[in-house]
């Protein structure tokens, strides 16, 4: 018997999405039992407007099957209304067993009238259609925290010596924006085409989140003219540059919060903050004196829903477009600013910039942010956290990795997944060396990353096999002289060689993606439709031989005929 429980749609993104003005893509959930699904569908207005009784017959078209998921099938058509409107039902088969699947219900026969309610697209709207700036997806990103990059002499004298090993938040190294800028040429020979910097504005602590003044380059790392020179050095080496805007909380010594912890309820600022008792002890914030990030004292909440507040963030960030020339902003914490901020700000950057690259930092699914709207994309940790539960539990077979990649897929329209940034580590957390069992598997993780969909970022370091644990220890000083040693070479070699696969292949810069069946554990899926490549990553205990034929452009553990454990083989198809 068909699964009805199973069967599932909604007529909005990403299941019922426009992928321009005239194309319009429909997706179903089924069971794994399901045989065939056939989308029926015709204008709204064919038989008359809305409201009368007639019936209407609906055209039909095969749907075919898409992503399977781990207890579940996903099924698409793709189709152009000639009238940019739909209204549509499915027609679900298994075996003898028929079910039409209308918004209202299912039901064991075929209506068309007034006594059911179809799914419907109202209308595609040319605003509307979800549309990130193409370049995202062409992107390779390289995330830097400043203070631990390298020294270029434009900042602060630092308190350590430049070093290797574990670090501390109290630490200070004397990282700057001259050091980044020194080093662009190797960024560049490297394969990277986008910077992400950790936050650069004046703010107390060595990481930055602690903002005092949202106007001014933190004297550690230099002056305005300093991030000027930068970022015109990076776009004459093709690259471009993202700044994290910290809008969530700011510091203890950000002005306004200073004027309400002496003035309270009297201060012009009282309602940016979400202040329950005055007068207070700045500190952990648990008992509910006000609100925090994270219950820390010193990370006062923004009240992003007024007003004031929206004009004075928004005015900072055309402020950072117009005076630095920047490509991107990524909001930290973003999933707790409010979306009628967001919604502003992307009007009224996107007018100043239409090419402008908003990224949210949200660690849960997001498509409420991603609607076309608001945010761009996201940092895609579901994706990252999919990839290691995969490689750590030896129990999964190679299928999962495929169910759980297209869940993460499944949840955004197919242009949000060209351009999810998508990231094995990052500042805030452990780095990848140091959660993986081996330098194979370090690397056949890295080759997942270069040819699944998204935009990918790689941590500073991760061309030397860079070390490190849970913030703050992820945080080390980049070893430039390790860059020199044959282990350092070698490693540099092959991430530049992963980055160049990554950059000169059109299928790995789109978002088709085909599973395929693989034994045990060797992991199988197929790039793009023309000129196709087939990506293999042996996560078993023993070797393998993969069926692909064809020009070998990437391997490691690859004898010609067998895949080595822990191996990696990437090819035309």
């Amino acid at each position: 018997m068909m699964d009805l429980a199973a069967i599932f749609h909604q007529a909005r993104v990403p299941m019922c999405c426009a992928l321009d003005q005239d194309t319009l893509q429909i997706t179903l959930r089924t069971g794994l039992e399901v045989d065939s699904v056939q989308l029926i569908y015709a204008d709204p207005y064919e038989a008359g407007i809305a409201g009368g009784e007639e019936s209407w017959e609906g055209r039909r078209m095969a749907m075919q099957p898409s992503f399977r998921l781990e207890h579940s099938r996903l099924w698409q058509a793709v189709l152009r209304p000639p009238y940019r409107r739909l209204r549509y039902c499915f027609a679900l088969q298994q075996g003898q067993e028929t079910w039409y699947y209308y918004e209202d219900g299912l039901r064991p026969v075929l209506q068309l009238d007034a006594r059911v309610q179809c799914f419907a697209m109202p209308w595609m709207n040319p605003a509307d259609c979800i549309a990130p700036p193409d370049w995202v997806r062409h992107t390779v990103w390289y995330q830097i925290f400043p203070d631990r990059f390298c020294r270029g002499g434009s900042g602060r004298t630092a308190d350590q010596p430049w070093r290797k090993g574990p670090v501390t938040n109290a630490q200070r190294f004397g990282g700057d924006l001259a050091g980044i800028t020194a080093k662009l040429p190797y960024l560049a020979r490297l394969g990277i085409s986008g910077l992400y910097l950790n936050p650069i504005f004046l703010a107390a602590s060595v990481h930055k989140y602690d903002t005092a003044d949202y106007t001014r380059i933190d004297p550690d790392f230099g002056c305005e003219e300093d991030f000027r020179r930068l970022v015109h050095a990076a776009h004459d080496q093709g690259i471009r540059v993202m700044v994290d805007a910290v809008f969530n909380h700011c510091g203890p010594h950000f002005g306004p919060w200073r004027d309400v912890v002496a003035h309270g309820p009297h201060s012009p600022y009282w309602s940016w903050f979400f202040v329950h008792r005055w007068p207070f002890e700045e500190g952990d914030t648990r008992d509910g004196r006000y609100y925090s990030f994270a219950f820390h004292g010193g990370m006062p909440k923004l009240n992003t829903n007024l007003p004031a507040v929206q004009d004075y963030l928004i005015g900072l960030c055309e402020s950072w477009v117009r005076q630095y020339d920047i490509d991107a902003i990524r909001f930290d914490v973003g999933n707790e600013i409010s979306h009628d901020l967001l919604r502003r700000l992307r009007v009224r950057l996107k007018a100043i910039k239409p090419g402008l690259y908003l990224l949210g930092e949200i660690w849960h699914d997001a498509p409420a942010w991603l609607e076309g709207d608001e945010y761009d994309a996201v940092m895609h940790y579901p994706l990252q956290s999919a990839l290691r539960r995969f490689f750590e539990d030896e129990s999964q077979p190679a299928q999962a990795f495929g169910w759980d990649v297209a869940r993460c897929m499944s949840v955004y329209a197919p242009q949000v997944n060209t351009a999810q940034f998508i990231l094995l580590d990052s500042h805030d957390t452990i780095r990848l060396r140091s959660r993986v069992r081996s330098e194979d598997e370090y690397w056949q993780q890295l080759a997942a990353l270069f040819t699944l969909p998204g935009s990918p970022c790689v941590y500073y370091g991760t061309e030397v096999v860079l070390e490190g644990g849970p913030d703050p220890d992820c945080r080390r000083c980049m070893p430039w002289d390790e860059l020199d040693t044959p282990a350092g070479q070698a490693s540099c070699q092959t991430l530049r060689a992963l980055i160049a696969l990554r950059r000169q292949e059109p299928a790995l810069q789109g978002g088709e993606i085909a599973f395929l069946d693989g034994p045990d554990r060797l992991v199988r899926y197929r790039r793009g439709s023309v000129r196709p490549l087939e990506v293999c990553l042996n996560a078993g205990r023993e070797p393998e031989a993969p069926a692909p034929t064809g020009e070998v452009l990437f391997a490691r553990g690859w004898d010609g005929n067998r895949l080595a454990p822990g191996g990696v083989l990437i090819c035309r198809v």
